[in-house]
């Protein structure tokens, strides 16, 4: 399983790069048919190994940015010019209020946690924390909202994490990014980069240990820990609450809720709210985090996101991580909830990624 993984990350870098510069793909009428792809010719061809399936891969990543407009490069990026505005002491932590370079004048608004601890040159391991849809941005997972369950990135800098919690433009203190003047075809897009910019900014600190990172989110933060996890292969575990479905799935084919400035204009406007004819599904983003660690917060309930599509992807996906021989890193939940992440599937996810990312918490949910 080893030298696969190695093939798949040495391949996925090469694989990136090719998206980035061409983006043409073939068309697969069937995005939940993972087990195969095509090549320039529209020939079929199975996928029986690890090998294979980076074909596929580098179909979804090219799909996804037709969809989603192109990343960016990153090369020659600024400095990232961190500004503490605010320091917070607390009990387990100090919570830092900062804001630093993303691009060209555009600065990024976060919430930066630190565990207190004595060994000033030990590493931890780090997590990025996305949050969902509200004006208060990264305050709702810091916990200054009515929604007790969103508290993730104060929870996980109390379990010994170091996190970084941004804002998602036109929330929080990031609430008059236009999106209109930017350069980018979509927000999900320029969310990616600034994500990725979030990760940066965790791999240059001296007090995070640079191969374990990951990212959890809910709902708006669950699909874009999704998409930043395709994109950027330093992340080990994704954590997706709430955050996803296949787009059938979505209020039945309706994906109108996708178009908006904020996601991906293109939905509408080049695929024509066509499920059929958008060039990326679920089942692929899924399938693409493979061999790293994913984990699915799906409730019965979710009023947002249908559970039926998650319940038809996981087994599909499930294939792909056979393939790497990690089966075991494809974890979902279904609580008998809402558009929720209850206090017993959080402390699953975090336990998943204590393990993941090889970290034994300073406290649970439970000792509350």
């Amino acid at each position: 399983m080893r030298i696969l993984t190695v093939l798949y990350f040495a391949l996925t870098v090469s694989g990136c790069a090719v998206a980035e510069e061409k983006l043409s793909v073939p068309t697969y009428p069937d995005h939940s048919r993972l087990m195969h792809y095509l090549d320039s010719k529209g020939r079929e061809y199975p996928v029986k190994t690890a090998a294979d399936w980076l074909h596929r891969r580098r179909d979804i990543l090219a799909g996804m940015q037709q969809a989603m407009g192109e990343l960016p490069k990153r090369t020659g990026l600024p400095p990232l010019d961190v500004h503490i505005t605010e320091t917070l002491d607390c009990e387990a932590y100090t919570r830092l209020t900062i804001s630093f370079v993303a691009e060209k004048n555009d600065r990024i608004p976060a919430y930066l946690y630190v565990p207190n601890q004595t060994d000033k040159k030990q590493r931890l391991p780090a997590i990025l924390a996305l949050h969902p849809t509200g004006a208060l941005g990264k305050g709702i997972v810091d916990g200054q909202s009515k929604l007790s369950n969103r508290a993730y990135a104060r929870e996980l800098a109390e379990r010994g994490y170091i996190v970084i919690a941004p804002d998602y433009p036109s929330f929080g203190n990031y609430k008059n990014y236009n999106f209109e003047a930017d350069r980018y075809v979509s927000g999900t897009m320029k969310g990616i980069f600034n994500h990725m910019r979030c990760v940066d900014l965790l791999q240059g600190r001296p007090d995070v240990d640079r191969q374990r990172i990951g990212v959890i989110g809910h709902s708006l933060g669950g699909h874009n820990a999704m998409f930043v996890g395709v994109f950027d292969t330093r992340l080990k575990v994704i954590v997706s609450s709430s955050g996803w479905n296949p787009f059938h799935y979505y209020y039945s084919g309706k994906i109108k809720g996708w178009t908006s400035s904020r996601y991906m204009p293109r939905l509408c406007d080049v695929y024509q709210l066509n499920p059929d004819q958008v060039p990326f599904d679920f089942y692929e983003v899924v399938a693409a985090l493979a061999p790293r660690a994913f984990f699915s917060n799906s409730p019965l309930n979710d009023s947002n996101f249908d559970v039926n599509g998650v319940k038809k992807a996981i087994p599909l996906a499930a294939e792909v991580y056979r393939l790497f021989g990690t089966t075991d890193h494809l974890q979902v939940r279904y609580p008998d909830s809402g558009h929720d992440f209850p206090t017993k599937v959080r402390e699953e996810a975090y336990c998943f990624i204590d393990r993941i990312l090889h970290h034994k918490p300073r406290c649970t949910l439970l000792d509350k």
